[in-house]
């Protein structure tokens, strides 16, 4: 599985041709998401572009007049980001610390736009639903749309780690030496 790791000119990780297919294809299903209609009724996009004031929503519709387009743009700039650095029949990725700031925003979107969908809340402990719906039917879209966030969120999760690990996961030899 790929995992990003911290490394003197950024966050590397080698995706293989599965793996960025699989990344491709939720990235790209946000970005339709986002672009064909964008359907406020949609619990996703409720969920992507939240009301700042739940209590207030004659409020919160007027603040989501001026907001929402330049919100909805950001995301999809950071989309096509993530899609732009991923290589198609997979390879090598090295973000810097603006580009890894992109791509987490991206697969953030990704993880909230499947959970969502999923039914997983913070209480979900992903192991289980897995293991659940496998036992249920291990052949079922169910699994493989519960394993495809697990794969999310362990690369969100690497990511993240890679960004915090400045300076550590270098080789020795990347180090400078005394003379």
């Amino acid at each position: 599985m790929t995992m990003f790791m911290r490394r003197s000119d950024g966050c590397v990780a080698r995706f293989g041709a599965g793996e960025a297919a699989v990344l491709q294809d939720v990235i790209l299903e946000v970005v339709s998401l986002l672009s064909d209609g964008f359907d406020r009724a949609d619990p996703v996009i409720d969920r992507l572009f939240p009301d700042l004031y739940r209590d207030d929503p004659e409020v919160s519709a007027e603040l989501r007049r001026y907001t929402d387009e330049d919100l909805r743009s950001a995301k999809l700039e950071q989309a096509a980001l993530l899609l732009d650095g991923l290589p198609v029949g997979g390879g090598e990725v090295r973000l810097d610390d603006e580009q890894s700031e992109g791509w987490l925003r991206a697969l953030t979107d990704a993880r909230l736009a499947l959970g969502l969908r999923l039914n997983i809340t913070d209480e979900t402990d992903l192991e289980v639903e897995i293991d659940e719906a496998v036992l249920r039917d291990p052949t079922s879209a169910r699994v493989g749309h519960l394993s495809v966030y697990a794969y999310l969120t362990y690369l969100q999760e690497s990511l993240v780690g890679a960004l915090l690990d400045e300076g550590k996961g270098r080789r020795r030899d990347e180090f400078p030496t005394r003379s």
